[in-house]
């Protein structure tokens, strides 16, 4: 394929095969993507059929990075380059003897002397060298017209053709004056000579192709710079031995071990060792992240510290890196719905282009023009127009954006993802995992009167220390941040429901809940006041004694993320409604919503509520969706665009449309300016190849002659007409200067969303609601427990739970199997009250 006529050609004919349901043809990758039951034979076939070559493209688990990226390899510019200067050599000569002579006076070898025929001969052979030196474009040219689907080679094959061929007419009635001795009308027909015309219009649009290839080549790096990261050996564990082996050996289940400074072959497990691991070849971030045993590490990431040793869990084409690679490589692949604009036109340009040329021709002539002026203005009108520039304008700014997105962090599934998620107008935010780090965190520690902080947490460690409870690992982190060491308790007990009792050194100690501890001692009414108000701004208060004295209270809760305050700002900034969506009950969703600072807090919603609270966003405006879980597939799936963050899920990174390596909300407002600035180039990429266009065909028809006195040489053509996509393709380079993370060009969307009101999502379910009461609810990780639990019942189609309350309101179809109900709350680790008809 040469320009964007070929790409249409090969998508149409594609499109008639039975059995394609989609098809899109990528003309800067030289790529074709196509769904449906159609088999391959009969595709490749329809493009054979079309004038065009095709093969299926290669895609085993054995195929290496480096046959990847040799795909990807710049072959066009070096071949370009040898015809370029293989056709300056000649045609320097060849314009030496038409301009130069006829012009400027050069001297010429003596028996040239009054001998224009022998003149013309030389220019003849020269230009004919310079043709088959540049057979490719007559060859693709004629192929295409006769095939009904004429392409830029088309236009620079006539063009050059019709110049060459009109000179060698001249020639003839140049030697046929001779003959007669009309040497006066031999000079006439010496100024007919378009030789060079014609060799310098092939010559001209090859460096045009070759600026065009070379920047084309650019347009990669990013993705041939991913590719190049992909380690190429690995060494593994074989019967007690060290072996280096190439990367396509690996199978998942060996063992293998990376050095200090080396790079990891492929995903997996550390099983033993601890480290500090650079990631930023697939996050962005610079910033090395500490991994110990039982933490993952991915391919091409450099293991900067310690000795390890892991065991291979994705390999190939399924580890992380492959899966960047491709999704970067299927987005330039994929069409932008922007370029159907241009797909259109360029369907009927050239056939347009070779229809205005001969009216141009003909309309000379009836102008009374001679026969080569006029010929000069359809030439002209032939290779100024430029098809190359309207099909380039959409996939190089795409390859460019998308390659940028990756460079930091940030994947884009399809060039649709690209482009649409500028114009997002609301942002719907999961709280856990999203604004929240999604692990509890110690936020506040109050001791009572008479107790240091040091002697509360060391308490706080030493019961806590066999606890599985998820606050507990909260309190475990604290204390081993502050240097404070657990001492060795007995008789530990967790009271189902309550907390959790010991004994040291005769001492009894206990923890748990506000109710729990306030029964077993007495608590003063300042310390209430300080539970209620931990309680109030979404915190769990955790309370410590000591042979039934109070020690004081620690405060857990799921804090808020520190870019994530920021990231909701900047999206306000934008014009972008901030929504936050979460399962948990109002007290603290609004908490965290408070410090997040969004426009609007919907608490309580379960996982088919998240996204029925989506379809109802949708109605008044585009909706984004960003989440982590599982229980957010859904809503990622139903909004305009779904965004995952790249620490969660499988579930939720499948079924959204852009990844967040970093897992960092920051990355959000990022991504919305990069697919603006994306669209915004491709607007300045289509304004100037229709511009330009619209502007040269006119004015090498001679539109303006009787104007203003333009008139358009056809080799100045040619010159424009290889410029232009270069002008495209060096425009979306500029892209790579782009700061997706700086605010300051951040603009409102032209039309900002109003929100609706919701009520809460409960009251939206129908079916028969029953009250259970449950005892051991402490915190909203509880409630999330219990919730889970339940919702895996048959019958059950809503949950809502509340730790304060200690009850859980469930919705369901029919009677409720109280058995399966018991069992399920007894599982999770709670106690089964009763059922509340209060």
């Amino acid at each position: 394929m040469s320009c964007a006529a070929c790409s249409a050609r090969v998508e149409k004919a594609v499109s008639k095969v039975p059995g394609v349901e989609s098809c899109s043809v990528s003309l800067l990758t030289n790529s074709m993507g196509v769904e449906g039951t159609a088999s391959p034979a009969a595709v490749i076939s329809a493009v054979t059929a079309a004038g065009y070559g095709a093969a299926l493209k290669g895609g085993s688990e054995s195929k290496s990075s480096s046959d990847s990226e040799d795909a990807l390899k710049d072959r066009e510019t070096p071949v370009l380059k040898r015809r370029l200067i293989a056709s300056v050599g000649f045609l320097l000569v060849l314009m030496y003897f038409s301009m130069g002579h006829m012009m400027w006076g050069f001297p010429l070898p003596k028996w040239f002397e009054g001998n224009h025929v022998a003149m013309g001969l030389v220019q003849l052979l020269l230009a004919t060298i310079v043709m088959i030196i540049n057979q490719k474009f007559f060859i693709s040219g004629t192929k295409a017209l006769i095939n009904r689907a004429p392409n830029m080679d088309t236009l620079v094959a006539l063009g050059s053709f019709a110049s060459y061929a009109w000179s060698v007419y001249a020639l003839f009635m140049m030697s046929d004056a001779v003959v007669k001795g009309d040497h006066e009308l031999a000079m006439t027909y010496m100024d007919e000579l378009y030789f060079e015309s014609a060799a310098m219009i092939v010559t001209l649009i090859t460096v045009g192709k070759m600026l065009e290839a070379r920047s084309k080549g650019k347009t990669t790096d990013a993705l041939k710079s991913l590719m190049k990261l992909a380690p190429k050996t690995a060494v593994l564990i074989r019967d007690n031995t060290e072996i280096t082996v190439p990367i396509e050996q690996v199978r998942r289940g060996d063992i293998f071990v990376v050095r200090p400074g080396e790079n990891i072959p492929v995903d997996g497990t550390i099983i033993e060792g601890s480290t500090a691991v650079n990631e930023s070849a697939l996050t962005g971030e610079s910033i090395p992240v500490d991994k110990s045993e039982g933490d993952s590490v991915s391919a091409a990431t450099v293991n900067q510290s310690g000795f390890i040793r892991c065991e291979a869990t994705r390999v190939g084409e399924d580890t992380t890196l492959s899966q960047i690679i491709k999704m970067v490589s299927d987005a330039a692949a994929t069409k932008a719905p922007i370029a159907k604009i241009a797909d259109k036109v360029s369907g009927v340009f050239v056939p347009t282009v070779i229809t205005i040329a001969l009216v141009t021709t003909i309309v000379w002539l009836l102008c009374g023009e001679t026969f080569a002026f006029a010929l000069a203005r359809g030439i002209s009108v032939l290779v100024i127009s430029c098809p190359c520039a309207l099909g380039l304008a959409t996939p190089v700014a795409i390859m460019v954006g998308s390659g940028m997105g990756a460079k930091n962090g940030i994947l884009f599934k399809t060039a649709v993802s690209l482009e649409e998620t500028g114009k997002v107008q609301i942002a719907a935010l999961d709280k856990t995992g999203t604004i929240t780090s999604g692990e509890p965190r110690v936020t506040d520690i109050i001791p009572a009167e008479g107790f240091t902080e040091e002697e509360l947490m060391r308490v706080a460690y030493s019961l806590e220390a066999k606890s599985e409870h998820p606050l507990a690992k909260a309190i475990l982190l604290k204390a081993e941040e502050t240097g404070i060491t657990p001492e060795n308790v007995s008789d530990f007990r967790a009271l189902a429901g309550n907390g959790l009792s010991a004994r040291l050194n005769g001492d009894t100690l206990l923890g748990g809940s506000m109710r729990f501890i306030g029964s077993q001692t007495d608590v003063s009414e300042d310390l209430l006041r300080q539970c209620e108000g931990l309680a109030e701004s979404g915190k769990t208060p955790l309370l410590f004694a000591k042979n039934n004295t109070l020690m004081g209270i620690i405060a857990v809760a799921d804090v808020i993320k520190p870019e994530s305050a920021q990231a909701v700002k900047d999206l306000q900034h934008m014009g972008i409604k901030v929504v936050m969506l979460t399962g948990d009950n109002e007290k603290t969703a609004h908490a965290i919503g408070k410090q997040a600072g969004v426009d609007k807090v919907i608490a309580g919603v379960l996982p088919d509520g998240k996204e029925a609270v989506i379809r109802r966003l949708k109605e008044y405006g585009k909706v984004a969706m960003v989440g982590d879980g599982i229980n957010d597939a859904p809503a990622l799936t139903r909004a305009d665009i779904g965004i995952a963050i790249g620490a969660g899920a499988d579930v939720a990174i499948d079924a959204a449309d852009i990844v967040l390596m970093k897992s960092s909300l920051a990355d959000v407002p990022a991504a919305i300016r990069l697919s603006r600035a994306t669209l915004k180039n491709i607007h300045q990429n289509l304004f100037w190849a229709f511009f330009y266009n619209s502007i040269g065909i006119p004015l090498a028809a001679g539109v303006f002659i009787s104007l203003f006195g333009w008139r358009l040489n056809p080799m100045f053509a040619a010159a424009a007409m290889s410029l232009s996509s270069f002008c495209v393709v060096t425009n979306a380079l500029s892209l790579n200067l782009f700061k997706i993370h700086e605010s300051k060009g951040d603009k409102p969307v032209k039309k900002a969303a109003v929100l609706p009101e919701f009520t809460e999502a409960k009251a939206e379910d129908s079916g028969k609601t029953i009250t259970l009461s449950i005892d051991g609810m402490v915190c909203g990780h509880c409630e999330n427990a219990v919730k889970a639990a339940l919702e895996a019942l048959d019958g059950i189609t809503s949950v809502s739970a509340d730790h304060e309350k200690g009850i859980a309101v469930i919705t369901l179809n029919g009677e409720p199997d109280m058995k399966a109900v018991k069992k399920a709350i007894k599982a999770a680790g709670y106690a089964f009250k009763g059922i509340n008809n209060a």
